[in-house]
């Protein structure tokens, strides 16, 4: 009974190494070692190709206030919040010496050394500008003139660059009067690039200082 047992078993070793020195017909493929060097892998995800490897802008700043102030600050002075230009304007949002003065600031050094009152004093000029030009906005936010869609956002800005005074004339004139900064940018620039956000949290304050 022993010998006929180790006889089957004798059987069934032989078969298996016999079996074990040859491939199924069909056997799956490893394609992570049959690959022939000279050909190329195209895969599915992440693409080859430069297109899919696009820039994502995060967070989305869009037409809210957040967005606005960055793109005012960026025309400026590129968002330096120490630079300086060739007429003495300071800081991220290049103030003059004498605005600065207009809304309770009188240490320009200490201005440039201080974002968090640089943004401050940014935001105390809107108003001050919301105040002084309230008439203009309630009077002419809606309509376009020499091309351009008057906005409350574009009217505080092109006040940021050339003072409410040359936002008047430029309304009254109905676009007549060209009024532009000392580099020569015109009211009428700012008023279309920053037409169109979003500042209706802007208090109009008379007079207005930084706190």
């Amino acid at each position: 009974m022993i010998k006929k047992g180790i006889f089957y078993t004798s059987i069934l070793l032989t078969v298996a190494f016999i079996s074990s020195g040859f491939k199924p017909l069909f056997s799956p493929i490893d394609f992570g070692s049959n690959v022939d060097e000279n050909e190329k892998l195209l895969y599915v995800f992440p693409s080859q190709k430069d297109i899919a490897n696009f820039d994502i802008q995060v967070p989305f700043k869009g037409k809210y206030f957040i967005g606005y102030k960055d793109a005012i600050a960026h025309k400026e002075s590129q968002g330096k919040y120490k630079k300086i230009n060739t007429l003495g304007y300071l800081g991220k949002y290049q103030f003059g010496v004498s605005t600065l003065k207009s809304i309770g600031i009188h240490d320009s050094d200490a201005f440039l050394n201080n974002p968090k009152l640089q943004e401050k004093a940014f935001v105390t000029l809107l108003s001050k500008h919301k105040y002084d030009l309230r008439k203009y906005i309630n009077d002419f936010e809606g309509e376009v003139i020499d091309g351009v869609k008057i906005t409350e956002s574009g009217i505080l800005a092109a006040a940021h660059l050339g003072g409410s005074g040359s936002v008047k004339r430029f309304l009254n004139t109905r676009g007549e009067r060209k009024c532009r900064d000392e580099y020569g940018t015109s009211v009428k620039t700012y008023l279309k690039e920053f037409g169109g956000f979003d500042t209706r949290r802007i208090k109009a304050v008379k007079n207005a200082k930084v706190q």
